[in-house]
């Protein structure tokens, strides 16, 4: 688990980090959850590190995991937001879903979301999870790979 010295590290870590790329942050630690350590950072350019559909979040996400592991000799996972980008992508895909099986239920015609992520294609399979009329499945091959919403036989 994560102790105090280490969060007062990772917080240099990644302020050190943002200063160097030249970007002015605020960054903010919600209590960790199990093994993940929630990292909320506020930034004036956001769109520039979020870039098309979260994939920079992502990298960045990725790269910071990457260093903090080096340096941090604990096992924990990385959960970045930057201006709660994630936050309000995860509350929108929860909503979009259910609008759409709440269609697929009532035509019993499937619907094919477009290409997403795993982390995207498994917030829809979770919100949808406990419906009993309709069933999904993700079909395709990465980075193509979709979630498909059908009527329950």
């Amino acid at each position: 688990m994560i102790d105090q010295k280490d969060l007062k590290e990772i917080k240099k870590i990644i302020e050190e980090f943002f200063e160097k790329a030249g970007f002015e942050i605020l960054l903010e630690f919600p209590p960790p959850k199990e093994n993940t350590l929630p990292i909320n950072l506020k930034a004036k350019e956001p769109k520039i590190l979020i870039g098309e559909r979260g994939e920079i979040l992502n990298d960045i996400q990725h790269l910071l995991k990457a260093i903090l592991k080096k340096k941090i000799q604990k096992e924990f996972y990385v959960d970045l937001d930057i201006n709660d980008y994630k936050k309000r992508k995860i509350e929108y895909l929860k909503e979009l879903a259910k609008s759409l099986a709440d269609e697929v239920a009532l035509t019993r015609k499937e619907k094919i979301l477009p290409p997403m992520p795993a982390y995207e294609r498994r917030i829809i399979h979770l919100e949808l999870a406990e419906r009993k009329n309709i069933t999904t499945e993700s079909i395709g091959k990465e980075p193509e790979r979709k979630v498909v919403i059908k009527p329950y036989p």
